[in-house]
């Protein structure tokens, strides 16, 4: 029996990369496709943003207009969402990528009555470009369609680490990882673990988030079917 009917899958351009950091590794890409294959034969629509952070991030050029550098994360987006859609047709799964910013020769332009109409004929649904707007994450772009098409929880697979934890595991051993934190510890702690305005967001329309590592991404399965996985963020 699965735990969810309907969720927002957001997976980092990290994620999509392996041990590199960059690029596109095509077997993660493969392992994430097949699990995404299995929880939609189980009947779970499923929505996935997907970051570009493999191939650039806007945030992080020092030397550039902020403006133009988030345009160019959000290209690396769609490219991401391309080479998941075409692992996932490859499965034989029925996708549509859809793009904020429009591309009509590649993907479908965002439009949320059409996006919600796929998911209920049992599409998986991309969504990429980010919001389509700079000085926004695709973390936020996660919280904002979770709301606009009124999904159950946000699933937020994590590169290097399994979870949120009181500090970084990695410098500090003696971290504590949580079990379960509302949105307001997230704020209060300044945990990196999502930015701020995706917590708020969160808070404000009541969209659980679970943090998750995709290292395996058979979690994702895991977590579909009830196990206890990650840190759950939700209200107090």
């Amino acid at each position: 029996m699965c735990k969810y009917k309907r969720i927002v899958l957001k997976i980092s351009g990290e994620a999509l990369s392996g041990s590199t950091g960059h690029g596109i590794n095509s077997e993660i890409v493969n392992r994430i496709s097949g699990v995404i294959k299995r929880i939609n034969e189980m009947g779970v629509e499923v929505a996935i943003v997907v970051g570009g952070g493999n191939f650039w991030r806007g945030a992080g050029a020092k030397d550039m207009d902020r403006t133009t550098s988030d345009y160019m994360g959000m290209l690396g987006t769609i490219i991401n969402g391309l080479a998941l859609q075409d692992a996932l047709e490859k499965t034989n799964v029925e996708t549509r990528l859809q793009t904020a910013i429009e591309m009509r020769q590649i993907a479908e332009p965002y439009i949320r009555r059409r996006a919600v109409r796929h998911l209920e004929k049992g599409r998986v649904v991309i969504f990429s470009g980010g919001s389509g707007n700079p000085y926004f994450s695709t973390d936020t772009t996660a919280a904002l369609r979770a709301a606009e098409i009124n999904a159950e929880i946000i699933l937020l697979a994590k590169n290097g680490v399994d979870g949120v934890y009181s500090d970084d595991p990695k410098k500090n051993p003696d971290s504590e990882k949580y079990e379960e934190l509302n949105y307001i510890d997230i704020l209060n702690k300044g945990l990196k673990i999502m930015d701020s305005t995706a917590t708020s967001l969160c808070m404000d329309n009541r969209i659980p988030i679970l943090v998750f590592g995709i290292e395996n991404p058979e979690n994702i399965e895991k977590i579909i079917l009830g196990e206890n996985i990650g840190t759950i963020i939700k209200e107090a």
